[in-house]
């Protein structure tokens, strides 16, 4: 398994933040931060459709409250499986939901490293 994560918007704190994440097994590590509030799991989400839910950290705990979507490859923006993260765009909440993503397994994406270069 081969995932990136990074945060997509800046680093100034703004109403919304974004983290993406993208490659193969996104859905599985996203569904390790992620519980949606109906409680299906996050790689049985219906595509391209925003659902609430909690970010967790590590240890469980819930980080921020907001929305995830996922977007199934090919038909993503990166051309594999990408998942995204709303929520709030507090710079602190932002770095904690990245260091969960990395905890369940994901690497800190560079400027091209997905597939496509777009990530």
């Amino acid at each position: 398994m081969d995932v990136i994560a990074a945060i997509a918007t800046g680093s100034a704190a703004t109403a919304i933040g974004i983290v993406r994440v993208s490659g193969d097994g996104c859905f599985a590590l996203c569904g390790r931060v992620f519980r949606a509030a109906g409680g299906r799991p996050f790689a049985a989400q219906e595509p391209r459709k925003m659902v609430f839910g909690e970010m967790l950290d590590r240890a469980g705990r819930v980080i921020d409250r907001g929305l995830a979507v996922r977007f199934p490859g090919p038909g993503s923006y990166t051309g594999e499986d990408c998942a995204e993260f709303h929520c709030h765009g507090s710079p602190v909440v932002l770095r904690e939901l990245l260091s969960a993503l990395f905890a369940a397994g994901a690497r800190q994406a560079q400027a091209g490293s997905s597939p496509s270069g777009r990530f």
